[in-house]
This record gives C-alpha cells, structure tokens and sequence, in this order.
C-alpha cells in the first residue's frame, strides 16, 4: 500500500530526500554524506592554514601582519554569508545555493593554491569563504528535513562531526601537509573531495516545495548592504583588534564605530521591510533564542581553548607545531567517536539533562586546565581534552537538536543561519578577548611578581647568591656573573607571569560554562515519540 504523505507540519518518512514530489526516497545517509563533505572542508579551512601562515609569508615576502588576513578575509567572508543562506535559497533554489557555493569553494582552493601574490591570495581566500558560508546552515535545515523526529539528535550528532571536527583537526593536517608537501596543498586537498561531494549532492539531494527558487523575491538591498558593512567591520576588530592594540588604534576605533552604526541600523531596517534579507523574526521563539546563546558560548570555549593551548605547548614549553596538534587530537577522536553516541542518547536522556551534563563537564575539564605549569607532561595535557571533547559532544548535540524544535521546516534555514552565525561569532569574541586577557594579564603578572625580586627577601637572596656562586664556577667574573643571574631570574619570571596568565584564561572560560547552567530553565526538552512507520535508532 502506497503511504500517504506528511502533513505540514510532519517530517517526512524516514529515508526521504525531503522532495515531496514522487521521487524514491534517498537513503538518509547516502544523503548525510553528500552535504556533510562539503561543509567538513569549509570548516576545516577555517583552522587548516594557520599552521602553514610562516611558509606562505616566507614565500610571498609578506609581514606577520599582512599574512594574517589571509585567516581574517575568510572568517569575515564566511559570517556575512550565514544569515543570508535562506534568502539566497528561496531566491535561487537551496540545493542550487549549496552546489553553487560548494563549486566556488572549489575553483577558489584551486585559484589560492596557484597564487603567487598576497592580493591574489586574499582575493581567492574570500570567495572561498564566500562558498563556504552557506555549507553550514544548509547542510543542518537538510538533515533535520531528512531524517524522521526521533532521529533528529543523531542527525546533529552527525552534522556536529563536520563543524567541529573541522576545526579541531585542521591545524594537525595542515602541519602535516605543509612539512610533506608545501603550503598549496592544503587547498589543493579540497578539489577532488570537493567534486565528489558536488557529484554527491547533485545525484541524491533534492529540495522540497517550500526550498525551491521563488519567483517575486525582491532583492532587500539596504538589508544586505548593511549587514555585509556591519559584519565586515566587527569580524575586522575582532581579528585584528589585538594586532593593532585595540583603541588606541584609529583604525579599529572607526571600524567599531562603523560595526555598531550599521549593526544596529540593520536590526531596524529588517525589522520595517516587508521582505527582509534576514528574517530575525525566529528570535522570537524563546528557545531558540536561549539554545544561540549557549551556542554562542561554547563558540567561546570551542574556539578559545583550542587557541590558547597550543599558544601555550608552542611559546612557552617550546613544542613544534606538529607535536602541539598531536596534543588536540585526543579531544577530535572523542568526538568523532561520541558524537553518533550523543546524538542516540538524546531522546533517552533529554536535552535538559545532556547540556547541563556536557557543560558541567567541560567546565571541569578547563578547570583541569587552569592547573597547567610548565612541568606539566604530555599525559597530563591529554586528558582534559578528551574530557573536554566528551563533554562537548553532550552540548552541541542536544543544543542542536532542541533549539530548533520548534521552527517549522520553511524557517528552518533561516534560523540555522543565525544559530550557525552566533557560534562562530562567539569564537571570533573568545579568541579575541582571551587572547588579549592572556597578554594584558602577562604585563600585570610580571609587574607584580617583579616586587619579590629584592636583597631583602631572603628566598630570592638564597637562590640569586647560588646563581651567582654556580656562573662564577663556570668562569664568569662577579660583575657579569650578577647580571647573567638577574636575566636567568627575569626569563624565570617572565614564564611564570605568562603560565599564571593563560592558567586564569582557562579558569575563566570554564566558569563561563558553569554560568551558562540557570539558561537550562528556559529551554524545551521535549521527547519525540517513533511513529508506526519509522525505524529504530540504528
């Protein structure tokens, strides 16, 4: 017997594309991995070639400062793409957005491989963004369209695979790549699974009604304008801020005036239109409002830890940038192993239960990191990542799932565009802020330790006279010998002003967890019954 199709307001059968036209169903996974491929190589370009930033200078002839744009065009290409990922996809058609994305991607890697020049470089790197940033949002409104209601954490758990597994392992193949090969190759990596997740996507994913391009979908102009102006200046200050000094620098002072001008006109402006670009009227479901600020949040905590760690391995306990990778890799492989598991568990255990489990124990983990020294061993660095990787496998999956419970499936895209928007802005805001925490808080460490260094503390006389006596033995004379023994003092300090600044970093970011628990209240846990027709969890 022929089944009768959803309603509305149903997901459709397990197995479904999600087309609703009469073609067979597509094997849900088949569909999984079409748009997942896509999405895990844009995620990973946003980590995979900082590592290789000191061969790229090198080659180009470029300064530190000029480099780092290349890291900068992209991210601010990609967050001014999100939130506009629905309006593209009723204008054009979703699946044509994302094919056509993924393609610019494509020939983008390809174009800032060959490039021999920074300009040409910065160029291709934005509109690799520019693909990039709708891979997302719409890989995430598919898979929650595909798979039947049940099954909805782990299609969360599986699109987590992409977006924060990226990341996480990018700066440990991009090292790979770069000290095998050369620095090109981390874009050229892009093209041949790009084009099968292009083939992929072409054969089995198709678009329902509602998705399809729309005819009379006006182009809201000033929307957009003011967005990509607003979004470009605040992604500027956030990544450069640290670099020029923040507000003592002109420039950034004018970029964040011009970040909350437009900002703020581009709220009143989408809030008057009849057809507005974005369509902030999904912030009006307050659960989905509470699950994007936790995201958010553990953008923070994503982005910051996996920024300051290898800061630390790398400055202060002098690891090469390979080995510093290896000591994150730990918290990727419990994450790929544990993300399917979070998304099974969700519909037993509520999603309640799983973010305050998850935020409970990532905060543990950074407060395990808090304790780090300069005597720590590689065993001891590894564990609270996989701790942390655990944890966060809980928080993403179940945020995933019941922040968007209530949106109805023509809106989906439009709030995973926000809700992909806010968690990569929380980790531009964590890393900005924390790193300039960990370099002011170097400053005030060292000029508060620097007090104890005087002939009437007897540990620091002891210790300064048994310096002094060991250089001498080794053929100084007393005059060069104090001053050796007052630099070997100075370089101690200096360490320890810097462990005490990324130990407080760390306690910080995990107390941001803890205070993320009372929002737990305004959150729906709701548990969705399996259908007569649907499968088991597999």
């Amino acid at each position: 017997m022929a089944q009768a199709p959803p309603a509305p307001g149903q997901a459709p059968p397990a197995g479904s594309s999600g087309a609703g036209d009469g073609r067979p169903p597509v094997n849900p996974w088949v569909v999984t991995i079409a748009v997942t491929v896509g999405t895990l190589m844009g995620a990973l370009d946003t980590s995979i070639v900082n590592v290789a930033m000191p061969y790229i200078r090198a080659n180009l002839g470029v300064t530190v400062t000029e480099v780092a744009w290349i890291s900068t065009g992209y991210i601010i290409a990609l967050v001014i793409i999100m939130p506009l990922t629905a309006w593209l996809g009723q204008r054009f058609g979703r699946k044509r957005v994302y094919m056509a994305c993924l393609a610019l991607f494509i020939g983008s890697s390809i174009f800032c491989g060959m490039a021999r020049s920074l300009g040409t470089l910065l160029f291709f790197r934005v509109l690799q963004g520019l693909g990039a940033g709708a891979l997302q949002p719409t890989e995430q409104a598919i898979l929650r369209e595909t798979f039947p209601p049940r099954q909805h954490g782990l299609a969360m758990g599986l699109y987590g695979l992409a977006v924060m597994i990226g990341p996480a392992i990018g700066p440990t193949l991009g090292g790979w790549i770069t000290d095998n090969y050369n620095w090109p190759w981390i874009f050229y990596i892009n093209v041949p699974i790009g084009l099968v997740g292009l083939w992929l996507v072409n054969r089995f994913v198709h678009d329902p009604p509602y998705a399809r391009a729309q005819k009379g979908i006006p182009v809201d102009a000033m929307g957009i304008a003011l967005l990509a102006v607003g979004l470009a200046s605040l992604q500027t200050v956030l990544e450069e801020g640290q670099t020029y000094d923040w507000f003592t620098s002109h420039f950034i002072l004018a970029l964040t005036c011009i970040a909350a001008v437009t900002l703020v006109a581009f709220v009143w402006w989408e809030l008057r239109v009849d057809s507005p670009a974005v369509d902030l009227s999904v912030l009006r479901n307050v659960t989905f409002t509470t699950g994007t600020m936790i995201g958010g949040v553990l953008g923070v905590g994503l982005y910051a830890s996996m920024f300051l760690l290898p800061l630390f391995l790398q400055e202060l306990l002098q690891y090469p940038a390979t080995k510093s990778g290896l000591v994150l890799m730990p918290r990727a492989l419990v994450m790929i192993v544990f993300m399917p598991i979070g998304g099974l568990l969700y519909n037993r255990l509520g999603a309640k239960a799983m973010i305050g489990f998850g935020l409970t124990i990532a905060g543990s983990a950074l407060m395990m990191m808090a304790r780090f020294t300069l005597l720590t061993s590689d065993k001891v660095f590894i564990l609270p990542q996989m701790i942390q990787g655990f944890g966060f496998v809980f928080v993403f999956v179940a945020l995933s799932t019941t922040a968007l419970i209530d949106i109805p499936r023509p809106q989906m895209t439009k709030a995973t565009g926000l809700y992909n928007l806010v968690r990569q802005l929380g980790g531009s805001f964590g890393t900005a802020i924390f790193a300039t925490m960990v370099e002011r808080g170097q400053q005030t460490n060292h000029a508060v330790l620097v007090q104890h260094i005087r002939a009437d503390n007897p540990a620091f006389a002891q210790r300064f006279e048994m310096a002094r006596q060991m250089l001498m033995a080794r053929g100084y004379d007393a005059t060069s010998a104090r001053q050796a023994a007052l630099g070997m003092f100075e370089g101690q300090i200096q360490q320890q002003a810097a462990v005490l600044s990324f130990e407080r970093a760390f306690f910080l970011i995990g107390l941001l967890f803890f205070a993320c628990l009372p929002l737990l209240a305004l959150l729906k846990s709701r548990k969705v019954q399996r259908t007569e027709h649907e499968p088991l969890d597999i």
